[in-house]
């Protein structure tokens, strides 16, 4: 009997000793220490692009959520179960359909980034990514690859449209609106791309050189407010290097900055790639390298064994990844049920795109009088709206609301003759398109802007007496991959959409009839030279799926716009102070023509290889209203259909700053909303700074004719601050400040004097300085 029982005891402890642990939220510590060095490496790599096979936790992001765009390895034997990262900022992207499976698996097209922050108000935007954050939740998604908010230094980066904002604070706010959306799913997001991703010509290598204050004070301090005020699951790492080192592979800005300073909890990931640094990636904090691909797991375990990542380096990374599974809803046993309410999102897309929608001119034609009925519909973009722009940002969506199809619903006649024209003219241009190899089929492309058809001045008088007004729907897009180019038929008109214009109001001004323009969209364009010809001009950006439908409730009346400017549009292209720090003509330029033209391959080729950020401080507004440059639309700048009265201002202090009021009256005649800005301008001496910087914001919500609203605004000293490079410190001056109420940067309603009457300074690490100084504009000097 001793015997038996000896022996049950014996195997009891065998059993023990080789039990393995099984993940949970509370034994991280014990997993951890259980995992070889082959399995820690392996959890720091993903799946890659369908390098796995499908099983019960071994599937590929393909065989889990297809069409997502990468997942992390699983670990049967500990109980680690993979997670799911999709794309993209304006939605979930995944397959709409699937091999062998009847039902469909279309997600919302939402508004864009910019659409979102011209709306400048952050519970919109949280409404909206509540909506987004739980299809990427009942899709089976753990991870929504988004926002994407790197700043709009030049107005040319093809990945603008997926971007918010020239201002780092609106960037912030906005982006932390999103964040708080999402992942109040149980879900998480990757803001990116981390950090001075701003032109995607050469993305994987240019060399973004950045002066220390110009990078604390513009290119990180959005990423800054989302981090405190959000607190994303992931940040994705840029492709990009900043003053000489990969971002990925950046211990200052990976772990000094974002962990140390800043309090970052989550895991970083690369964006999708292979550089050659994985052991400089994993010492610099990069926990994830996404896709993956097994010479990354080669090397960590080779980095390991040679001792050039310590067992501290590798297990802190670990640590993390541990931490994020445990958070996901794949870990968590989470049944998704592959039917978010499409219907219901839809709706919530309508309203709320044209409070994203921005009317720049208005003479009277908006909107539409009682006597319209019949509507000349020109432009492709009127039959073949944009949604949203090109690449990873492109979402697989049920449909397209074209402005056709907007008017229709909302009772207007669109004339059949220019309406049945137009459709077959993109017709014909998508089959030539297709038949010529030159449609989207990568995740990079997407399909091209159709071209503007030639319209005759004869066709238009024809067209004329039977109908009572004229819209024209003006195409741009853009995406990733590649930029925009200061060139006739993206960044100014055509020839040929110039004379159309022209000649649409000529025409029906002759007849005593009314003209609008569409702008569908990604980004900005010139302005300047035409705004003048049509009776109104409608800025209705890329703004997803409902978008026809918005813009035509916006003409009819149905709905107001109250989207402002996040950004300058400039009178012209080299106006803008990074205009020739920027590849703005690199259309069909081959390499080796770029190092003909830039002197030869012998050296670095300016704007391809590194960019010099030279304007230094003066992004967008903060360089136009500091020199008094004329601008075509200011920063902030938007029309309505009513009017708004500003009063009673006033700013308070209070223990850590200071909260400023205004009340807004509605004097029109119908109801509206209001983005109220609050600009400051520090005292003089000291640092040079801008005329004044965008330190608040507020939106009323929708007043009625003669109805008034108080709105409260928040400002804390540390947002006053500027940075030092010489003190490596921020520093809030003492003196009186300018405290300016706005409805947009060039229209400051109200100011009052806030004095600070000690200096404070929050002293920071030395990191991420230049090679050698950049030679920055100055506007004191």
């Amino acid at each position: 009997m001793k015997k038996i029982f000896s022996i049950g005891a014996m195997l009891l402890a065998a059993t023990a000793m080789f039990a393995q642990p099984k993940l949970t939220k509370d034994n991280i510590d014990e997993v951890l220490g259980a995992m070889t060095l082959e399995e820690k490496a392996t959890l720091l790599v993903g799946t890659g692009w369908g390098s796995m096979t499908a099983g019960s936790m071994t599937a590929s992001a393909t065989a889990l959520v297809p069409g997502a765009a990468g997942t992390t390895r699983p670990n049967e034997r500990l109980g680690i179960t993979p997670t799911v990262l999709a794309d993209g900022p304006a939605g979930l992207r995944i397959s709409p359909t699937r091999h062998g499976d009847p039902n469909t698996y279309y997600c919302t097209g939402f508004p864009v980034g910019t659409v979102m922050a011209s709306m400048w108000d952050v519970d919109r935007v949280q409404e909206l990514t509540t909506a987004m954050g739980n299809e990427v939740l009942e899709y089976g998604a753990d991870v929504l690859l988004a926002p994407g908010m790197n700043l709009h230094r030049n107005p040319l980066c093809g990945r603008n449209f997926e971007y918010f904002s020239e201002d780092p604070y609106l960037t912030g706010k906005i982006a932390a609106a999103y964040i708080n959306g999402v992942q109040s799913n149980g879900v998480g997001v990757s803001v990116k791309h981390f950090a001075a991703n701003n032109q995607e010509v050469n993305r994987m290598e240019n060399d973004s050189r950045v002066s220390q204050r110009a990078l604390r004070e513009l290119y990180l301090k959005g990423f800054e407010i989302a981090v405190k005020e959000a607190d994303p699951w992931t940040v994705m790492s840029s492709y990009n290097k900043l003053n000489g080192e990969y971002t990925q592979q950046s211990h200052g800005l990976l772990t000094t900055i974002l962990r140390e300073e800043w309090g970052f909890g989550g895991i970083v990931m690369t964006d999708w790639g292979n550089k050659q640094g994985t052991v400089k990636a994993v010492k610099a904090g990069n926990d994830l390298m996404e896709p993956g691909m097994q010479n990354e797991i080669d090397r960590i375990v080779a980095g390991v064994k040679a001792g050039e990542i310590s067992e501290e380096e590798l297990n802190r990374n670990v640590r993390n990844m541990l931490e994020f599974v445990v958070r996901t809803p794949r870990f968590q046993g989470y049944k998704y049920s592959n039917k978010p309410d499409l219907q219901a999102h839809a709706e919530l897309v309508r309203a709320a795109a044209p409070e994203g929608m921005v009317l720049l001119e208005n003479n009277g034609a908006l909107p539409f009088k009682s006597n319209v009925k019949k509507v000349a519909l020109y432009g492709t973009g009127s039959y073949d709206f944009i949604a949203g722009g090109t690449g990873s940002g492109n979402v697989n969506k049920p449909y397209i609301r074209n402005v056709a199809e907007g008017l229709a619903v909302n009772g207007y006649e669109v004339n059949q003759a220019i309406q049945t024209w137009y459709e077959q003219y993109i017709a014909l241009a998508k089959t030539n398109l297709r038949n010529n190899g030159a449609s989207g089929g990568s995740v990079l492309l997407g399909d091209p802007v159709i071209s503007e058809m030639e319209v005759s001045r004869s066709f238009i008088e024809k067209m004329e007496p039977q109908t009572d007004i004229a819209v024209f729907t003006l195409s741009r897009n853009a995406g990733e991959g590649g930029d925009r180019y200061a060139l006739d038929g993206d960044w100014t008109l055509t020839g040929q959409e110039r004379q159309l214009i022209q000649t649409l109001a000529d025409v029906y001004h002759a007849a005593g009839k009314q003209f609008v323009v569409v702008l569908n969209i990604g980004g900005v364009i010139e302005t300047a030279s035409w705004k003048h010809i049509p009776d109104a001009v409608l800025l209705a950006w890329t703004p997803g799926q409902e978008g026809g439908y918005a813009v035509a409730d916006i003409l009819a009346g149905k709905a107001n716009p109250s989207g402002k400017l996040p950004m300058t549009f400039p009178v012209s292209y080299f106006d803008i102070p990074s205009a020739r720090n920027f590849p703005y003509n690199y259309k069909n330029v081959q390499r080796g023509e770029w190092d003909f033209l830039w002197g030869g391959p012998q050296r670095q080729n300016k704007n391809v290889d590194y960019t010099e950020y030279t304007e230094g401080i003066y992004v967008g507004y903060r360089y136009y209203q500091s020199a008094g440059a004329p601008v075509s639309y200011p920063f902030g700048y938007g029309k309505s259909y009513t009017t708004f009265e500003y009063s009673k201002p006033v700013v308070k202090a209070t223990a850590d700053g200071f909260t400023a009021t205004i009340t807004v009256k509605n004097t029109g005649a119908v109801a509206g909303k209001e983005a109220v800005q609050l600009y400051v301008a520090a005292p003089a001496g000291g640092l040079e700074k801008p005329a004044f910087e965008l330190k608040g914001f507020a939106k009323t919500k929708e007043l009625a004719p003669g109805e008034t609203q108080t709105l409260t605004i928040n400002v804390d000293k540390y947002t006053l601050a500027s940075f030092n490079e010489a003190a490596s410190a921020w520093e809030t001056a003492a003196g009186t400040y300018k405290v300016m109420f706005g409805a947009n940067a060039a229209d400051i309603r109200a100011t009052v004097d806030f004095k600070v009457k000690k200096a404070e300074n929050w002293p920071v690490n030395n990191v991420l300085a230049p090679a050698k100084p950049i030679n920055e504009l100055s506007l004191t000097k």
